[in-house]
This record gives C-alpha cells, sequence and structure tokens, in this order.
C-alpha cells in the first residue's frame, strides 16, 4: 500500500514538473521566460515579458495540473482497495506544487505554484477554492502586487479547512494540508517579502500602453 502513495506522489512530482511558462515563452518569443523579468517560471512574468496570450495559456495549463493531479489520486483510490483517498488527494496536491516549484526537467527552476495550487483547491474544494480566488484577486486590485494576493490567499486556505467542513472531493480533514501549503507557498515567496517590506516589489499596471 505504501508504494501506492510513492507512485500518486511521484506521478504528481513529474505533472509538476512540466514547466510551461518555459515552454510557451520559447515557442511564442524564442527565450526562457527564467531568463528576463523577475527570473520567475510563473504566468506573471509571462505576461509581463511575453504577452496576454502566451499568460493565459500558461494560467490554464499550470491550473490543469493541479487538476490532473487530483484525479489521478482519485482514479488511484477507486482502483486499490483499502486506499486512503484523503490521503492520496493530499499527497497528490503537495507534490505536484513541489514539482512545480523544483521541476526535474528544467534544472529544478520552476515557478511559485500560486496557479497550480489554484487548481488543486478549485477541484479538492471548490468552494474554498472559489473563496480563495475572489480574495486574492480583491487583494492583487486593491494593492496591484500579485505576491500579496497569493500569500494572504495561501493562508487563508488553512483558516477556512477549520471552518469549511463540506463540499470537499473526498474527506473533510484538510488543515494540515492547508498549512503544508500554506508553508509552501510562503517559502516560495520569501523574495518577494523581502522586497514587499522594502517597498521595491512590482506592480501590476492596469493602463494600456
Amino acid at each position: 500500500m505504501v508504494v501506492l502513495y510513492i507512485v500518486v506522489g511521484l506521478i504528481a512530482y513529474l505533472l509538476g514538473s512540466i514547466s510551461f511558462s518555459v515552454i510557451f515563452s520559447k515557442k511564442f518569443a524564442g527565450f526562457d521566460v527564467r531568463d528576463k523579468g523577475s527570473k520567475n517560471a510563473g504566468t506573471t512574468n509571462v505576461l509581463r515579458t511575453v504577452g496576454k496570450k502566451a499568460a493565459a495559456i500558461t494560467l490554464i495549463c499550470d491550473i490543469l495540473k493541479g487538476v490532473v493531479a487530483i484525479l489521478v489520486a482519485l482514479i488511484a483510490n477507486k482502483l486499490v482497495e483499502g486506499s486512503n483517498g484523503e490521503l492520496l488527494v493530499q499527497i497528490a496536491g503537495v507534490f505536484v506544487i513541489l514539482g512545480h516549484t523544483f521541476p526535474i526537467f528544467f534544472g529544478f527552476r520552476g515557478g511559485k505554484g500560486i496557479a497550480t495550487a489554484l487548481g488543486v483547491l478549485l477541484i479538492t474544494n471548490y468552494q474554498i477554492g472559489l473563496i480563495c480566488l475572489v480574495f486574492a484577486l480583491v487583494i492583487m486590485l486593491i494593492t496591484r502586487i500579485v505576491s500579496i494576493g497569493s500569500i494572504l490567499a495561501a493562508i487563508l486556505f488553512p483558516i477556512l479547512t477549520i471552518f469549511i467542513n463540506e463540499n470537499y472531493i473526498v474527506g473533510n480533514n484538510y488543515i494540515i494540508f492547508g498549512i503544508l501549503i500554506a508553508l509552501l507557498v510562503i517559502f516560495n515567496h520569501r523574495a518577494n517579502l523581502k522586497r514587499i517590506l522594502s517597498g521595491t516589489e512590482n506592480k501590476l499596471s492596469f493602463k494600456k500602453k
């Protein structure tokens, strides 16, 4: 049975390791997005350095990585009698984000996992996922800083798991899972936190150039 959890974690990690931001930046602009802008392999940097089309496709694909990883966990739970579906989902959720952050196919230089984490949240519990999404967007609109919205939404996730005990795809005990995801997101944004505190964090511009 332990092998099942290892296999699901490995598959999720490999899915997360597909760095669409790098793939699409090379396809649409001919360069590695990690060599431009903030050097981050994520949607925001693709938006700034490549354009809206590539950013939109990257965002959708990164979200789908999280969704597919959870679906793999659910299929494994159905196929193997006696497996713990709740644990499988949580393993898949954590490892797909780890894959996005440290992709084995791209020199372990990945993104911060926000879009992939959103995919995980939306399929694990659509109610919590939507609340975190709306909350993040509101914070981003107010501050014009993507990282602040991302960090605060990640912190909100484990708090919501305490008060919301329904609409989970399987089980309902996700507090530890939520804390792990929040810590991982905060860790991935450690450089952003330094820039936020120093007042040098990049801001989004909603004006047409």
